[in-house]
């Protein structure tokens, strides 16, 4: 179960927001999404390549991030 905690006070509209981000983050959305239709199995390799792709290169200029503030 995704929670959040809020402090006295918090706007609710940051809380929702906050929710928002848990829910992006855990992949809970694509994962209830995911069974609505049948995706050819080649299909899924492709997209889990692209997907892999995607994430070396977010890694990489993570990567350069990091060190350029190291320097």
């Amino acid at each position: 179960m995704i929670t959040i905690k809020l402090g006295y006070n918090t706007d609710p509209v940051r809380a929702m927001q906050k929710l928002k981000n848990k829910h992006i983050q855990e992949s809970l959305m694509e994962e209830l999404k995911k069974p609505r239709y049948y995706t050819k199995p080649s299909l899924r390799k492709r997209l889990k390549r692209e997907e892999a792709a995607r994430q070396r290169v977010k890694d990489f200029r993570k990567a350069v991030k990091q060190a350029q503030r190291e320097d």
